[in-house]
């Protein structure tokens, strides 16, 4: 059995520290960029995934084996991940 015991006498609890170091850390341009970078690279990916899986689907309806989906698939992926990465190189030189 377990006992849980209550905290008092102005005692801070584990929850309520990380919530203030959490509200620490957000607060810091860092960071909130830093998060911002990494969901926008998380998205980009799921789009070029959701692309890839697209158009293996419509290869493979259209007949195709699975080798030539799964090229037509990676052909898309690194289509899409090209051309990310081409408007981001020309919108940071027109933002800089």
């Amino acid at each position: 059995m377990f006992t849980f015991v209550r905290l008092d006498h102005g005692e801070h609890g584990l929850r309520d520290s990380r919530a203030d170091l959490l509200a620490a850390l957000m607060g810091s341009p860092v960071v909130t960029r830093l998060f911002l970078v990494l969901l926008a690279t998380a998205m980009v990916f799921l789009a070029a995934i959701i692309a890839a899986a697209g158009a293996a689907k419509l290869a493979r309806l259209d007949g195709a084996t699975y080798p030539a989906a799964l090229m037509r698939a990676a052909t898309v992926f690194a289509a899409a991940l090209t051309l990310v990465a081409t408007l981001t190189t020309a919108l940071a030189q027109v933002l800089s």
